[in-house]
């Protein structure tokens, strides 16, 4: 027997222990009888998008909204501008469901800014910053972000949570720790997955908690980063930053804080958590916002010291390989912020009715859970159906607002969340105050 004729019959028996079953004679891999291998065993459900476990939990919460007649709250179609008011199939709606803390979305300032931005550099950057060069309009947002936080530089990414994902990826690896609340946002937990970095978490504003674990395990590691958020978005409560910035320093870690619904929010003029605590902004090493809310654009930056800028510019795949910030979103958002700083009274009338929401919420025994009365007030109600109807009793009544269910939280603490703008009226509150009195 040749040594070819070993090879064809060692094949054969291969092809037949993969099947399962004997292999016609004369057959081969390659030969008439044999099945392409790619067709073979393989279960229907791993060739078909509709059988995907994922998907199919997704539709068991919708079957059921089904049954009980209960309309879907989700992707619902606004026309116009996602202010104090909306408009949904023709009829208008007090919404509380969008993060235009300022009122600044839509504000005739920023539309021409916008619009101008156009005119001069069109629609798209078409490339990355990296490789293409940038426009002018992209680096005056950048300094201007950068000064607004008393730091040396500012980077912008064109998505929020890209800015977190590719960040800590970039940053961190497998010899370091990084550490965060527990009801951190889900952004960060994507970027420790993909920076291969230790993940531990310490419960919610607890910072005793978080000191004793640093003093235990900090020294098993090489980089530490404890992030946090500046104004959290489910709660509507801040953290303790200087307890915060004393940790970092005493463990010798660094210090993330997420400003995304901080912005325009903390602070006598809006700049935020540093602003709010009177504390340096150099005193935090990465700085981390959105421009969607207050600033009326689109994206996210990180902000700090040079060299940690720097590095992200040349090596965080969410910037290097994505095209750059388009140059009307970061005219609108350069905008945004100047208004911000100009017009002081925005942010006094936005402290003046959240505070307002949540004093007669609370008067009218509504569980608004940790919230402080920033911009951000839950209705907590115990379960995900329960929820969902009053999101519809009240959408039946004229007032948008979106429910949190599970799995966004735990089933226990399913809620309606309020974003609360500085462009809602006394009337508007006092609309959910008396529907909520009939409702429950």
């Amino acid at each position: 027997m040749t040594q070819s004729s070993l090879g064809q019959k060692a094949k054969q028996q291969i092809i037949e222990r993969f099947l399962g079953k004997k292999v016609g004679a004369g057959a081969t891999a390659h030969g008439p009888s044999a099945r392409p291998l790619s067709q073979t065993r393989v279960p229907e459900a791993f060739t078909r998008f509709d059988r995907h476990p994922g998907y199919e939990r997704m539709l068991v919460p919708k079957a059921a909204a089904d049954r009980l007649g209960l309309r879907n709250p989700f992707f619902i179609a606004h026309d116009g501008v996602a202010g104090a008011l909306t408009h949904i199939d023709g009829r208008e709606f007090i919404n509380f469901s969008s993060y235009n803390y300022l009122g600044l979305a839509g504000h005739p300032a920023v539309n021409k800014a916008a619009k101008e931005a156009i005119d001069r550099y069109g629609t798209s950057a078409s490339a990355s910053r990296l490789v293409a060069g940038e426009r002018p309009i992209q680096r005056e947002l950048e300094e201007a972000l950068a000064e607004l936080y008393g730091v040396e530089d500012c980077v912008v990414f064109v998505s929020g949570h890209a800015t977190n994902v590719s960040t800590i990826a970039t940053l961190f690896g497998p010899n370091d720790l990084v550490i965060h609340d527990s009801l951190i946002h889900n952004s960060v937990l994507e970027g420790i997955k993909l920076s291969g970095a230790a993940r531990r978490s310490f419960p919610h504003n607890n910072t005793h908690a978080l000191d004793a674990i640093l003093a235990e395990i900090r020294q098993q590691f090489e980089r530490v980063l404890i992030v946090v958020e500046g104004h959290y978005s489910m709660d509507g409560d801040i953290p303790d930053l200087p307890a915060l910035i004393d940790i970092k320093r005493r463990h010798g870690c660094f210090l993330m804080v997420d400003e995304a619904h901080a912005l325009g929010v903390l602070g006598h003029t809006g700049k935020g958590s540093h602003e709010h605590y009177g504390i340096d902004g150099k005193d935090v090493d990465i700085w981390m916002g959105t421009l969607s809310k207050t600033l009326a654009g689109c994206g996210g930056y990180i902000a700090g010291e040079r060299a940690l800028v720097e590095h992200l510019k040349y090596a965080a795949p969410g910037f290097v390989y994505s095209v750059g910030i388009a140059p009307p979103m970061a005219a609108a958002s350069l905008a945004a912020l100047r208004l911000m700083q100009k017009e002081l009274e925005r942010v006094a009338r936005l402290r003046e009715r959240a505070q307002q929401f949540l004093q007669l919420a609370r008067e009218n025994g509504i569980d608004t859970g940790y919230s402080e009365g920033h911009a951000i007030i839950p209705a907590i109600v115990g379960s995900s159906l329960k929820a969902t109807k009053l999101s519809n009793a009240l959408f039946d009544r004229g007032i948008n607002v979106q429910p949190i269910v599970y799995p966004a939280v735990e089933e226990k603490a399913a809620r309606l969340r309020f974003f609360v703008s500085s462009i809602h009226s006394e009337t508007h509150v006092a609309a959910v105050m008396d529907a909520f009195a009939d409702l429950l």
